[in-house]
């Protein structure tokens, strides 16, 4: 419930839901990409693991789920990841930040389930071929 009595509101975002099989390991794993872990959900202490995942401040960062119910995601999701700098997380992980001359760098990451997460951040160049209403 919210103060006035009113039913309690959320922000709306989008959270993408990836299927783990070992949620302390995703959780390890995640962490190396700046994602601290917000709460943990199983219906009974041996059920599979839902748990949420943030990097960054509240209402601005990024969310995730990380799920071990077999039924909640596909195996091999893809999730693209906006940060401010990548170089840092490219740092983190031993590879390469990738820069073919656009609008921004990026790093391509495979988690422990294969569930694939590219993560990029803007070089302030513009990047011919993309129109936005903001733009026009």
């Amino acid at each position: 419930m919210s103060g006035d009595g009113g039913p309690a509101t959320w922000p709306e975002e989008t959270i993408p839901i990836l299927r783990v099989s070992d949620a302390a390991v995703s959780l390890a794993w995640y962490a190396r990409l700046g994602f601290a872990e917000e709460w943990t959900h199983r219906f009974t202490p041996t059920s599979p693991a839902f748990v949420s995942v943030r990097r960054g401040p509240e209402g601005a960062g990024v969310r995730l789920f990380l799920s071990e119910h077999t039924g909640d995601a596909a195996p091999n999701g893809l999730v693209y990841i906006r940060v401010a700098d990548v170089r840092p997380v490219a740092a983190e992980f031993g590879i390469e930040v990738r820069d073919e001359g656009g609008a921004r760098l990026d790093i391509g990451l495979v988690d422990p389930d294969g569930n694939r997460l590219r993560v990029g951040s803007p070089t302030g160049r513009t990047e011919p071929g993309y129109t936005s209403p903001e733009r026009e």
